[in-house]
């Protein structure tokens, strides 16, 4: 069964990715980060599939179980009162079927969207363009059965897994895009780009809403659009994907490594500068004051 606030958050959510303002994600891994990005002020949540499983040890790529994927994202879902959307990768399944089992118990945890991406493990190649579609299809035929709309962004991983030209990519990024729309997916996602005119142009010949990734690690030193600049191209949503708890684990390397070495504090104290707002932002995702 989906509850009335879940069909509430999901049309709330929905409706965000055809504002005029740009949909940003800071996204999280477990219920305490989930609390915190909310308190900071972000109006819906979204998980990042690695950021989760290596918060559990496991590495990214579907090796984690569903039933720990699923008890984190139940605990997210509970722990903060914005709608939540969550990455689950390939869909948890070998094939359509298992993909929809999968799905109907990631949406009675109380979630109102998914990322779905048309790789495994980032092969070299891509799945079937028509069983990914048939895979949208049927998660949105199951979205209408339970009487609300979960929104779909469907992510092409082209950039990441082909081997031919940057104009070939984009190319291939266009064309399974629109199919993915065609089939019932609500925003393409399309990743790592991060090149002004090649995001404009997944804007311009892509029929729906886009989800860019802004990922400072990605590429050869360079950084992505800003949040403004994004918006400007007509980006409808931007996401960090696993960068925050990536940050987070290269804080802790930093700290550890400047305690065991030199046996100070500076990077712990710089961070925690000022201390009152650290706590305090730390006390509303716990609900304390």
């Amino acid at each position: 069964m989906v509850s009335p606030i879940q069909k509430e958050k999901a049309e709330r959510f929905l409706k965000w990715h055809h504002d005029e303002e740009i949909l940003v994600l800071l996204n999280s891994w477990d219920t305490g980060s989930s609390k915190l990005i909310e308190a900071c002020g972000y109006k819906a949540i979204a998980t990042t599939s690695m950021g989760i499983a290596a918060a559990l040890g496991y590495p990214d790529c579907q090796v984690i179980r569903l039933p720990e994927m699923l008890e984190v994202i139940s605990g997210i879902v509970k722990g903060v009162q914005a709608p939540v959307t969550v990455d689950i990768e390939a869909g948890y399944g070998n094939h359509v079927a298992e993909v929809i089992e999968s799905v109907k118990k990631i949406i009675a945890t109380g979630i109102v969207g998914i990322n779905i991406e048309d790789s495994i493990s980032l092969s070299p190649v891509l799945m079937d363009e028509q069983v990914f579609c048939e895979r949208i299809s049927a998660i949105r035929s199951l979205s209408d059965a339970l009487g609300f709309h979960l929104v779909i962004n469907a992510r092409t991983d082209a950039f990441y897994t082909s081997s031919g030209t940057p104009a070939e990519k984009l190319a291939e990024s266009i064309r399974r895009g629109n199919k993915y729309r065609e089939a019932g997916a609500d925003c393409i996602f399309v990743q790592p780009v991060w090149e002004k005119e090649t995001i404009a142009t997944l804007v311009k010949e892509i029929n729906a809403p886009i989800n860019i990734l802004a990922n400072p690690t990605i590429g050869s030193g360079g950084l992505p659009p800003s949040v403004r600049e994004l918006q400007d191209l007509g980006v409808a949503r931007v996401s960090l994907g696993s960068s925050m708890l990536k940050a987070t684990l290269a804080l802790i390397k930093k700290v550890a490594g400047e305690l065991l070495g030199q046996g100070t504090y500076h990077t712990l104290t710089e961070v925690m500068t000022p201390l009152d707002e650290a706590v305090l932002a730390y006390k509303m995702a716990i609900g304390k004051t």
